[in-house]
């Protein structure tokens, strides 16, 4: 059954401007219904329903130890307090039960997706999740590129006020032109240009597709007693592409980023005769 939300953000996504430069994104305000916004604000998991990102295995011990998440699945939801679990439960359903809002991020992409991809697009499997996070104090993120496996990013910014604006993610480009990274290491700020910070607003959504030079990052949040609140929808590739093919279509083009990747989506558009 589709529902009111899950209508209204997909007719966001859907018709949210992508800008190319220096790698595929949108930025929209209002992404959610503003009732709903108000209800996800009521059943923002307690600090006790969180755990420390490092306790997972996702990433090093001592790595952001500034970062809580709770991953939406079943038994993380069923945990809850039984006043959030119906919530959280209907936003999963739409989210991560249903296909629609999936095809709408991915399509949304598909010209970069093919031309990151290639002819293996068609073959590539994708599947998707949700991570509930909490950042505090001191929390920061190098400029990267993010793991090869990542194919499209989505941040549901979710703060209570407009206090936090100046703590969104940032789009970076690197002071050596020719600078390109598969995905995996963060790297040092002085080698970037910082080119816009995505405002850190109350029910505003930034999402981007990954490529060898979606630099991003988040400065060391210096403020104090800081709760960054946001949902991180991320599309990932199941069973990626071999490297030769992903290799040779990626050297297709060596044209400066923007431009090389503008190029790529054209020819990938004519193919499919758009």
């Amino acid at each position: 059954m589709h529902t009111a939300v899950e209508d209204h953000v997909i007719y966001q996504v859907a018709n949210a401007p992508l800008r190319i430069y220096p790698f595929p994104h949108f930025y929209i305000d209002s992404v959610f219904p503003p009732d709903f916004y108000a209800e996800l604000r009521r059943n923002w998991p307690s600090a006790a329903q969180l755990v420390s990102l490092e306790s997972t295995g996702r990433v090093r011990k001592g790595a952001y130890r500034e970062r809580f998440i709770m991953p939406l699945k079943k038994r993380e939801v069923e945990a809850l307090p039984p006043d959030k679990r119906a919530f959280w439960n209907g936003l999963s359903a739409w989210m991560l039960g249903s296909t629609r809002f999936f095809l709408a991020v991915k399509d949304k992409f598909e010209a970069p997706l093919r031309a990151r991809f290639g002819d293996a697009f068609e073959r590539t499997v994708f599947s998707h999740e949700v991570l509930v996070v909490r950042d505090h104090s001191n929390y920061s993120l190098g400029p990267h590129t993010d793991s090869p496996r990542k194919a499209v990013s989505a941040l549901f910014y979710c703060p209570e006020d407009e206090s936090y604006a100046h703590l969104g993610t940032s789009i970076y480009t690197p002071v050596d032109p020719a600078f390109r990274c598969a995905g995996g290491p963060h790297h040092a700020f002085d080698l970037f240009r910082k080119i816009a910070t995505m405002a850190f607003r109350p029910n505003a959504l930034f999402a981007f597709v990954k490529t060898d030079n979606s630099f991003h990052g988040v400065d060391p949040i210096r403020d104090a007693d800081v709760l960054r609140d946001l949902i991180l929808y991320d599309i990932q590739v199941q069973a990626p592409p071999s490297r030769e093919e992903v290799s040779a279509n990626a050297a297709a083009a060596e044209a400066p980023a923007g431009v090389g990747l503008g190029l790529r989506m054209l020819r990938s558009m004519l193919r499919r005769g758009r």
